[in-house]
């Protein structure tokens, strides 16, 4: 198939999901622009803050929820099941499903004065619920920051040129912060002084690649983990407005970039998908993989539908979000836009690369190297043999500003679980348990049970938001039955690798994966039993 007609199908598909059902949900939830959000009511100048405008924001909240997901899950996807079945699970589960349970997230949290969706739990579902999620949560995000954090460090070492541009931002960030919001310079001379900076530090990159030496008998991955750490500390406790807010607006110009000039390559070359439509139901040559259903959803991750959307639209995002007018455009469609990112990647290696070709660069470089591969392929009739670098720095982009983002809202719910309420504790907390587990090399071992819990906290927040829409009489099938259909794909996927763990290292089984996944599978049955309980109680209160 011509991957330029593909493509067209499903940009005109979400443009039309975007005008039709994001209308739908705005009327459904009833925004009111009129309505003062927490951002406003609360504004304390540090977590509350109202941002400049919604552009502003969607920068923040995509760069934030775009992480390493959407390259990797399709590369990986297209890999063991065929891009054929892949690209439907994309197109169909971001529309019903991802798109939705971003912007229900959002929503249901500003109307709760900023609170996450663990706290919403417990309003809306029960103290048990609330319980059991936070804690569910809060493991997941440990994980999310040991990852990303040794993501970010093994990028630095692989390719030296993206350090000065990606700490460089740093301060360029913090003048734009200032410039933005202390200054009545307009926000387009701000924006254009920071890309001229950010295009002057990714030349100064490429002339001056910076190589981590041995440190204080350190290894430089070991270096550069420990520096992101540091990072993501101050970058967690810092008000919004001053970093967070600005880096993630400048850094999204990259992700951006990248999209554009792919999705040009895509219609300037309009390859033929190289890549088989349909592999099987298992694939013979990628046997760990596991069946189609439920791995291959659970493996497209965040391009179809991630919890961690839900995490970000009601941490972070909610608490800057200035009129609910701008809910559905961030919310719904910033998913549409991840997708398409998707979609993007997708076609960089199923049409970029050949079958041999896709394989080679699995099995030599991962996911990573065989989508900067397709996407330098795609993109040299624009960018010669720089499509490679831009790839890697996109990449680099999303992995560092999710890490941040994802540190400042384990902070939020550090405070929340385990009642520290000093932002410094909470923040060393966080950063010395998720370095931890980074430097000790365990995250390998509870990696696997990622993708599913990922799934099963879109699930949950699915299943939250279905309740707080029964316990105002508004419709709710539209989440619920997402949520269903997402709860028994992730338990099927929990069963699946419970069985692998067991009888994995030759026979022997894995302890310590085995622990953690039986322990997500009580938790989001405990979750998912008290969400039914109450809706059971409500739709007989209703009978009456």
């Amino acid at each position: 198939m011509n991957s330029a007609v593909l493509l067209i199908l499903i940009l005109i598909a979400y443009a039309s999901a975007f005008r039709l059902y994001g209308s739908f949900l705005s009327r459904t939830f009833n925004l009111d622009p009129n309505r003062k959000t927490p951002a406003e009511e609360i504004n304390d100048g540090t977590d509350f803050v109202p941002a400049k405008n919604w552009i502003v924001l969607f920068g923040h909240h995509f760069s934030s929820i775009c992480g390493a997901g959407p390259i990797i899950g399709p590369v990986l996807a297209v890999s063991y099941w065929g891009w054929g079945v892949s690209v439907v699970w994309i197109f169909v589960g971001a529309i019903l499903m991802g798109a939705v349970a971003d912007f229900s997230s959002l929503i249901v949290s500003v109307r709760s004065r900023g609170q996450s969706i663990s706290v919403i739990a417990g309003t809306e579902i029960s103290d048990r619920a609330k319980w059991f999620f936070s804690v569910f949560l809060w493991v997941a995000l440990i994980l999310v920051v040991a990852v990303f954090s040794i993501f970010g460090a093994k990028t630095f070492i692989q390719e030296p040129d993206a350090v000065v541009p990606s700490f460089g931002l740093i301060p360029v960030a913090m003048i734009v912060g200032w410039m933005m919001y202390r200054t009545r310079i307009h926000q387009g001379i701000s924006t254009v002084f920071g890309l001229s900076c950010l295009a002057f530090l990714l030349a100064a990159g490429v002339y001056f690649p910076l190589n981590m030496p041995v440190l204080f008998g350190m290894k430089p991955d070991t270096v550069w983990i420990v520096i992101l750490l540091i990072y993501c500390f101050f970058a967690s406790v810092m008000p919004v407005q001053i970093l967070l807010q600005p880096r993630d607006y400048l850094a999204s110009f990259i992700l951006f970039a990248v999209i554009v000039l792919g999705l040009a390559g895509i219609f300037t070359n309009h390859p033929q998908m190289q890549s088989d439509f349909y592999s099987g139901w298992e694939n013979p040559e990628w046997a760990k993989a596991g069946p189609l259903w439920p791995m291959m959803f659970v493996t497209v991750a965040c391009g179809a539908i991630s919890g961690f959307h839900s995490v970000v639209s009601s941490g972070t995002t909610c608490k800057q979000l200035s009129s609910e007018s701008h809910a559905c455009r961030i919310g719904y469609g910033g998913m549409l836009l991840e997708s398409v990112v998707a979609v993007m990647v997708l076609i960089c290696v199923g049409a970029g690369m050949s079958n041999d070709q896709l394989r080679t660069a699995l099995q030599a470089g991962g996911p990573i190297s065989a989508f900067s591969q397709g996407y330098g392929a795609v993109t040299e009739i624009f960018l010669g043999g720089y499509g490679k670098l831009l790839a890697v720095l996109g990449l680099n982009a999303f992995i560092l500003t999710t890490l941040d983002s994802a540190t400042r809202i384990t902070r939020y719910l550090t405070s929340e679980v385990f009642g520290i309420n000093n932002k410094y504790l909470a923040t060393g907390v966080v950063v010395l348990i998720g370095g931890g587990l980074a430097l000790s090399g365990q995250w390998v071992v509870l990696w696997p049970a990622f993708g599913a819990s990922n799934q099963l906290i879109a699930a949950i927040a699915l299943l939250i938001t279905t309740c707080w829409l029964m316990n105002r009489g508004k419709s709710f099938r539209f989440v619920l039955i997402p949520a269903v259909l997402m709860m028994i794909t992730t338990m099927g996927a929990f069963t699946y690798q419970l069985k692998q763990a067991l009888t994995s290292h030759s026979g022997k089984p894995d302890w310590m994966l085995v622990s953690l996944t039986a322990v997500l599978i009580i938790l989001g049955t405990v979750v998912f039993a008290e969400a039914l309980r109450v809706m059971a109680k409500k739709r007989k209160m209703m009978k009456i």
